[in-house]
């Protein structure tokens, strides 16, 4: 690009068809600011290099500004009607795909993510502007409902009650680093928000600092080209330091919170949130091992064929995925002896990834040591160190300990985050439903068993349900759907609210509220509320689902 636009609309569509030239600057609604200093920087995890440009911390001033103009951006942008709202998300969609080879570039050199990986991401998050589009168009995520008026109700009469969702306010998102695209810039987070009527300023992850840039643009672009939408509906700051970050929660605009990252930051985000003169929700995902059962009669009949699967998804994105199976639990038989051979000689066998960050890199190896430095605990297996570059190697590993010591060292539950498993070998069927009943909160839980078995063991199947957000019956947890059903949360400390999720369109959900119509004329009611029904949505009448007019 060719320009740091001062405005959205015209500008901006004709300088993306231009050759792309990053700014490295704040994105403040429609104006780009450069106020801060230029100390970010886009590295290449296979290499090392920097890239250019250098990206530009956002000051409080400029954190602030943004926020204030979500606020202002909001009373405009929660009012407008539900096809103009889908019209911006289609259309952020269509940019994000004229950015072309572009944006797999530039994300591929600072994630150091395959490109055709990152084409499935883009895929799927051109396909997440879609659906949240659909479900804005349908409209029956309001969840309307009406109680009509009974007047001659004996002893007391009843009003007129109608109740339906409506947005939340302005939403601080913070970028993911292991999903530049899906878990971005214009991830689920600010889709979903976007989608209940909420303005969104997004923290760029600053591994990812260009691809967020060009995505911050394509956003821009579809807000200048769709008729009605506010300045201030989008901005993006940068911010390597914890005080951006810590800016935006405090911020008396932003009325919620999505993130995705570690526990700790997770954590301290939470609690600023909640030390608010007004406490306000920080839906974050943040860490999860993802517990795997095999039960001995799937280890006897499949157990090499459970071992492929389960070494790819461990495997998977140099085990950068919050859904990575972290622990594994088996028996102490014979077959369980083969299947950790078997399951040790692949990931030994697996070139060393690569991950989108040095200290993330650095997190994992050190893991790996204190995990293998509790007693009772052994490395089983390690594969070789032949990752271009050895600051962002990631070793596929195995370690092995039993469920005593498991369950006796707290360490152990904690996630490691990158492509390894600790497998737990149980001594007897108490036992292993005794590590069942200690496990925290995860994002799923997955069991590996016969039709017999799982019958057998449904006891386990019902401890799970209560203990993370997705149960996987013979799967692998890695690879998360976005479809309607699809529920991506679980308890503390997988997540912050184990009753929401970021992914699916009941993600849209964490960014409303409820507001209850008593006795008001038809005159002052929204569409969805109306006796009509103009807008022919699914509502709760009378206790009764029904699309009919009253």
């Amino acid at each position: 690009m060719h320009m740091i636009a001062t405005g959205i609309g015209s500008a901006y569509t004709v300088a993306m068809q231009q050759p792309v030239v990053l700014t490295g600057a704040n994105f403040i609604g429609a104006s780009s600011s450069t106020r801060g200093s230029a100390t970010i920087q886009g590295i290449d995890p296979a290499s090392g290099a920097p890239l250019a440009p250098a990206f530009f911390e956002a000051t409080a001033d400029e954190t602030a500004r943004a926020c204030t103009l979500a606020a202002e951006a909001f009373g405009i942008y929660s009012a407008l009607l539900p096809a103009t709202r889908s019209s911006f998300l289609r259309s952020i969609a269509d940019r994000i795909s004229e950015l072309g080879d572009t944006l797999l570039e530039r994300a591929n050199a600072e994630t150091a993510l395959p490109v055709a990986r990152l084409q499935g991401e883009r895929a799927r998050t051109i396909a997440q502007l879609r659906m949240f589009a659909g479900l804005v168009d349908e409209g029956s995520w309001v969840d309307a409902r009406i109680d009509r008026a009974m007047p001659d109700r004996e002893p007391i009469p009843r009003p007129d009650i109608r109740r339906m969702l409506v947005p939340l306010g302005p939403v601080a998102v913070f970028g993911a680093s292991n999903f530049p695209l899906a878990f971005s810039v214009a991830g689920g987070d600010t889709v979903s928000a976007l989608a209940a009527g909420c303005p969104v300023v997004v923290k760029a992850h600053p591994a990812h600092p260009g691809t967020s840039e060009l995505v911050a643009r394509a956003i821009l672009d579809a807000a200048g080209s769709t008729p009605g939408i506010p300045d201030g509906v989008f901005s993006m700051v940068h911010g390597a330091s914890v005080a951006v970050g810590q800016a935006l929660v405090t911020h008396p605009a932003i009325k919620a919170v999505g993130f995705t990252g570690s526990l700790v930051a997770g954590r301290a985000l939470f609690d600023a949130a909640a030390e608010r003169a007004e406490p306000i929700p920080v839906y974050a995902e943040m860490g999860s091992s993802n517990p795997v059962f095999i039960l001995p009669e799937a280890l006897a009949t499949r157990g090499g064929e459970i071992a492929k699967g389960l070494a790819a998804s461990i495997t998977l994105g140099a085990g950068q995925f919050c859904t990575n199976p972290g622990v594994t639990i088996v028996d102490g038989s014979a077959d369980s002896n083969r299947f950790l051979e078997a399951l040790g000689n692949l990931l030994e066998a697996t070139s060393a990834g690569t991950m989108v960050a040095a200290h993330i890199a650095a997190a994992y190896s050190q893991g790996l040591d204190e995990f293998a430095s509790i007693r009772g605990v052994t490395m089983a297996s390690v594969a070789a160190d032949d990752a271009p570059n050895r600051a962002t190697a990631a070793r596929a590993a195995l370690l092995v300990t039993d469920s005593a010591t498991y369950l006796a060292s707290p360490p152990l539950a904690r996630e490691l985050y990158g492509p390894a498993t600790l497998a737990v070998r149980t001594g007897s069927r108490e036992q292993l439903m005794d590590l069942a009943r200690g496990l925290h909160g995860h994002l799923t839980a997955t069991v590996h068993g016969t039709e017999s078995e799982l019958v057998e063991y449904a006891d386990l199947v019902a401890i799970l349900e209560r203990k993370a957000g997705r149960v996987v019956i013979n799967g692998f947890p890695t690879g998360v759907e976005v479809a309607p059903a699809m529920h991506h949360g679980g308890p503390y400390p997988a997540t912050s609210d184990a009753r929401a999720t970021s992914v699916g369109t009941a993600a849209i959900l964490r960014f409303a509220r409820p507001v209850c119509l008593q006795g008001f004329p038809s005159a002052l009611l929204p569409e969805e509320l109306r006796d009509e029904n103009p807008r022919g949505i699914w509502r709760t009448v009378d206790g009764v689902l029904s699309k009919d007019e009253l």
